[in-house]
């Protein structure tokens, strides 16, 4: 087939592939094939612009047709439903990205969400030059083609929630990190829509063109041989080259991938749009310009072109998933994260785009107002002229394969320049640079262009060479000098969203955080001091920052000074302000309401209503509802349902951070309410009937650890007054206790004290199982873990801290080395990890019994050692006598009430300071223990 244009440079690649090849099958078919592609693509009767993403070629090659054809209609390769957004991009500084958010799915599975597309946007890009003439110049139409947001999840492999990328992994060998790392982040999780994606999915063609490109990495190969040589290319030389390599890349990739599936779907959808468009507003294709990436130019799809008989492309309908839009700030690294590109290669790209501008006269587009540079549609200066492509198409492929490299000459000035500025910026960040640095990097430089056959260094020799002469292996600070050539040669980029382009939420935020005096959309972290008591305006911006605390970053709204929580409000505040570096998360953030509050209330009902929603979350939800809204409706909302979800729990995993927010909920209810809300009683009660009747269970089972049982006898023995008072029978607990059979010792000791607070087991008696565990030798080794159980004992019997003294003072006595030295550092990182809240008891307690000086703990006799507090008088053994008897005389009317409960019926025989007979005798004689208690107490 020798027919058209390019007959003569088929036969002549059929030719070298039966020399080369020894057989005209397999690659002449291939190098065939890719002639046929450029003479099928560059013969459509609508004109195709393949561009590459990022690219400053497709940037000016882009810029040159846009002067010389002035298209009526340009159709552009990007997400259909993104159009709306395009005009905001005058109000942003770029590189920004145009986003696409959903967080309540309909139609695509659960664990996918939230879904994010981001389609970002440089200015050294032919997409935004399309963009901007379209914006700016009257009478033309912008229409964007490819498939919508939903399509492109719907699209996606079901199994894998990140299938839906349209852009590769990360796979060049050096990955973003450091300095960088931050703003590597900046789009977050979400997938990355972009043009023209040129790049061989053929592992071993990427890895033979580097190796003999002498490049380390893609996108050096890209900016050696095909960025320079096509800068200042002509545009049918340009056209014919870059669907050439977009038809090589495909036809090697390999065939039946899903992604070859899924980019012809996409193929066969834009042309089925401007089809339809086409159809309805009757322009003609010779006015208008289909941009689109090389790959997608050198389509093979049955849909492909205006004349094609194929049928238009069946397309789906989008799901109920319901999608907001905006735009994100965005960055060179994050660009280069999300893309797979090297780091540093889009500031290079950058760098080239503004020499090349300036170089060839060219003005670009730019939208009116754009911030971070002047319009572009001021006089522009004289460009060379600019050769129309008239008549059939001329062969340009055949010259430009054939023809050498153009020998661009060394630029001296521009070299020394940067071997200056980065021996300078290398002693700023602690390098010891010097002037024989620069000249070795000057020389070095030269010497790898040579060796890498280049005429003249580019900035990846130059990043090689100052690595070589100055880093020596020594990074002395956080950045290194491959950074620092990042940072000279055109830094990190970063985008930002302008006022009037932030969803509403966004405006409001910065609005209301207006009487703070600072410049917010600033990206320093800045320092705001609020004095609540001398200027009380100020309480709203408090409440509204501790919003944004919870909803926000962690580094995006931080507390220096001050605090908020139950009850409690602070009367001064110093917060650490970075809403500007967290831009993209307060962006989002306006995708889920208009107001702040709005917001928040929604994502608290979420964390109750979610299928991992627990009872403990729930009273943290209602916590935060109370100090951060003050909601008395949605608190009551959140506490029913974590009555619903404590009820439905099978697991005590969670129990001591319930026992710890209920307390502090009920403490909070009982100080700032006459009653308590019908919620807290119905968790009460709900909560002591539930732990009742897993407390066997519990007991156990190995998975449920010491301090979760320990926290539920918390609950029930803390909350047994109020849970009785509503109706709840303490039969049942006595009965958990009564069936609970535990075999572990720390649980046993934890059943041990129950059983004492239930009355069941004396202190004598527990003295006693104590002593005999000491006693016995096979015992011992496993002595300390009672011990911990009684330790843990004090969260529901914190009445049992002299005794726990007592207990561990006897251990560390009785103990051998063996056994004790071991166990003691599992005692203190325990009590740190589990117990940290049981340690002030046992610090209390210690300090009450222990002696305080030196000289005293010679001498000192351990009370449990001791003899008795006092004995009785000799007349009477069981009188008692002292202070005891005085307190209780003082007080008639309450030992009588005592004396009621406790079914003693004697009266006041005799005058109230007389004991004999009376009450107070009867009540005292009755209780010896708790009078010996209380003389000690009062130092009777």
């Amino acid at each position: 087939m020798t027919a058209g244009p390019f007959g003569a440079l088929r036969e002549q690649l059929t030719d070298a592939a039966a020399t080369f090849a020894g057989s005209a099958d397999a690659l002449a078919g291939i190098l065939a094939g890719i002639v046929d592609d450029v003479d099928r693509a560059l013969g459509e009767r609508l004109e195709i612009f393949p561009v590459c993403h990022h690219s400053p070629a497709s940037a000016l090659a882009m810029v040159r047709r846009l002067r010389h054809k002035q298209p009526k209609v340009i159709y552009l390769e990007l997400c259909e439903d993104l159009q709306p957004l395009l005009g905001e991009l005058r109000n942003c500084r770029l590189p920004v990205a145009v986003q696409a958010f959903a967080s309540e799915l309909d139609g695509f599975p659960a664990e996918w969400g939230p879904l994010s597309v981001v389609a970002p946007v440089t200015e050294a890009s032919a997409e935004y030059q399309a963009i901007a003439y379209a914006l700016e110049t009257p009478g033309v139409e912008l229409v964007l083609v490819d498939r919508s947001t939903d399509h492109v999840f719907q699209w996606s492999p079901r199994g894998d929630a990140g299938a839906g990328t349209d852009v590769p992994a990360d796979t060049s060998p050096e990955a973003a990190g450091g300095e960088a790392g931050e703003q590597a982040a900046l789009h977050g999780d979400a997938v990355g829509v972009e043009i023209g994606d040129l790049r061989p999915r053929f592992a071993e063609l990427e890895a033979y063109l580097l190796h003999h490109g002498k490049v380390r990495h893609w996108s050096e190969w890209w900016d050696q041989y095909v960025e320079r040589p096509l800068a200042d290319a002509d545009h049918d030389t340009y056209r014919q080259v870059m669907v050439l390599i977009g038809s090589l890349f495909r036809r090697l990739r390999p065939a039946g991938s899903d992604r070859t599936d899924r980019d012809e779907d996409r193929e066969r959808y834009m042309w089925t749009r401007m089809r339809e468009h086409l159809a309805a507003s009757e322009a003609d294709p010779a006015d208008c310009l289909y941009v689109c990436g090389a790959f997608h130019a050198a389509s093979r799809v049955e849909q492909f072109g205006l004349d094609s008989p194929a049928p238009d492309f069946a397309i789906t309908p989008r799901t109920g998933t319901r999608w907001r839009y905006g735009l994100i700030p965005s960055s060179h690294s994050a660009i280069e994260a999300q893309f797979g590109l090297a780091p540093g290669s889009v500031s290079i790209a950058a760098a080239n785009w503004t020499r090349a501008v300036g170089r060839s006269g060219l003005t670009p587009y730019r939208l009116d107002g754009q911030r971070g540079g002047k319009g572009g549609r001021g006089r522009r200066r004289a460009a060379p002229p600019v050769a129309a492509p008239a008549g059939p198409v001329a062969d340009r492929l055949t010259g430009f394969l054939a023809a050498p490299p153009a020998l661009d000459g060394l630029d001296e000035a521009e070299l020394r320049g940067w071997c200056v500025d980065i021996v300078r910026l290398a002693r700023r960040n602690g390098y010891l640079a010097s002037t024989a640095d620069a000249i070795a990097v000057f020389e070095t430089s030269i010497l790898l262009a040579g060796l890498r056959n280049r005429a003249r260094p580019t900035p990846y020799d130059f990043a090689d060479a100052a690595v070589t002469c100055i880093e020596k292996d020594v990074v002395p600070g956080r950045r290194d000098v491959r950074r620092l050539c990042e940072i000279l040669l055109g830094g990190d980029r970063i985008g930002q969203v302008g006022y009037d382009a932030l969803p509403p939420l966004a405006r409001d935020v910065l609005d209301r955080l207006q009487p703070l005096g600072l410049d917010l959309e600033k990206r320093t972290i800045q320092r705001a001091l609020l004095d609540l008591h001398a200027t009380p305006a100020l309480a709203g911006c408090s409440d509204l920052l501790w919003m944004l605390r919870h909803l926000l970053p962690a580094d995006a709204v931080r507390p220096i000074m001050g605090e908020r929580r139950l009850g409690h409000r602070s009367i001064q505040e110093s917060w650490d302000l970075a809403l500007g570096r967290h831009q993209r998360a307060l962006i989002e953030l306006g995708y889920e309401g208009v107001t702040v509050e709005q917001v928040l209330e929604q994502r608290l009902r979420r964390s109750v209503r979610g299928p991992d929603a627990t009872a403990a979350g729930a009273l943290a939800a209602v916590e935060d509802a109370i100090r951060l809204l003050d909601s008395p409706r949605l608190v009551d909302e959140l506490g029913t349902r974590a009555v619903e979800l404590l009820s439905t729990e099978r697991t005590v995993d969670d129990a001591p951070e319930v026992l710890r927010r209920i307390r502090r909920l009920l403490a909070h209810h009982r100080a700032t309410a006459p009653t308590l809300p019908a919620w807290c009683e119905a968790f009460v009660t709900t909560g002591y009937a539930h732990y009742c009747t897993l407390l066997p269970t519990a007991f156990v089972e190995e998975e449920t650890g010491v301090r979760q049982v320990g926290a539920m006898l918390g609950f029930l023995f803390s909350m047994e007054s109020l849970a009785l008072s509503l109706g709840c029978d303490r039969s049942q607990l006595e009965l958990a206790v009564a069936q609970s059979h535990p075999e572990s010792p720390a649980k046993v000791a934890l059943l041990w004290a129950a059983r004492h607070q239930l009355g069941l087991l004396p202190l004598a008696e527990l003295r006693q199982r104590c002593a005999d565990l000491l006693g016995n030798p096979l015992v011992v080794p496993a002595f300390p873990r009672y011990l911990s159980g009684f330790v843990h004992a004090l969260e529901p019997v914190p009445g049992l801290a002299p005794f726990v003294v007592e207990t561990m003072s006897t251990a560390f006595a009785r103990l051998p080395d063996p056994v004790l030295l071991p166990w003691l550092p599992t005692l203190i990182t325990t009590l740190r990890e589990h117990g940290p809240e049981l340690v002030p008891l046992l610090v209390r307690e210690a300090a009450r019994t222990f002696p305080g000086t030196l000289p005293e703990l010679d001498a000192w006799v351990p009370p449990w050692l001791g003899p008795p507090a006092g004995p009785a008088p000799a007349a009477r053994p069981n009188a008692p006598t002292g202070q005891v008897h005085a307190l209780l005389t003082a007080h008639p009317v309450a030992v009588d009430a005592v004396a009621g409960l406790l079914g003693c019926d004697g009266g006041w025989s005799g005058p109230v300071d007389a004991p004999a007979g009376s009450a107070a005798a009867t009540l005292l004689l009755a209780h010896p223990d708790t009078v010996e208690a209380v003389s000690v107490l009062l130092g009777g």
